[in-house]
């Protein structure tokens, strides 16, 4: 099993950016594949981005592409997501979360196909 604890969030203006980390523990991290999701109030958990285990495949929802990119380093068990040009509307807890598999599949954007999940960190986008 893999443990996940992500940092980085904060308040930031509209058009500003921030990165967000997600550190991960256990010996078998290089071999997942890894995705973010964020979840607004009163809103269901949506995807936005995740990476093959080797970082060579990655998808983005379609509200954040252009915007946001997902990438990883093995060597520090970490995923990472910078996100450029941020708007209100990404106001949201964001989650990282691991599938035991080193390939994304076909429905990686739905979250029952990931299986470990961090707490999640806030990001508030002011206006």
């Amino acid at each position: 099993q893999v443990q996940l604890v992500e940092s980085g969030g904060g308040l930031v203006q509209a058009g500003g950016s921030l990165r967000l980390s997600c550190a991960a523990s256990g010996r078998t991290f290089s071999s997942n594949a890894m995705g973010w999701f964020r979840q607004a109030p009163g809103k269901e958990r949506e995807f936005v981005a995740c990476i093959s285990w080797s970082g060579g495949i990655t998808y983005y929802g379609d509200s954040v592409k252009g915007r946001f990119t997902i990438s990883r380093d093995n060597g520090k068990n970490t995923v990472y997501l910078q996100m450029n040009s941020l708007k209100p509307d990404d106001t949201a807890v964001y989650y990282c979360a691991g599938r035991r598999s080193p390939s994304l599949g076909v429905y990686y954007y739905t979250e029952n196909k990931y299986d470990d999940w961090g707490q999640g960190t806030q990001v508030t986008v002011s206006s």
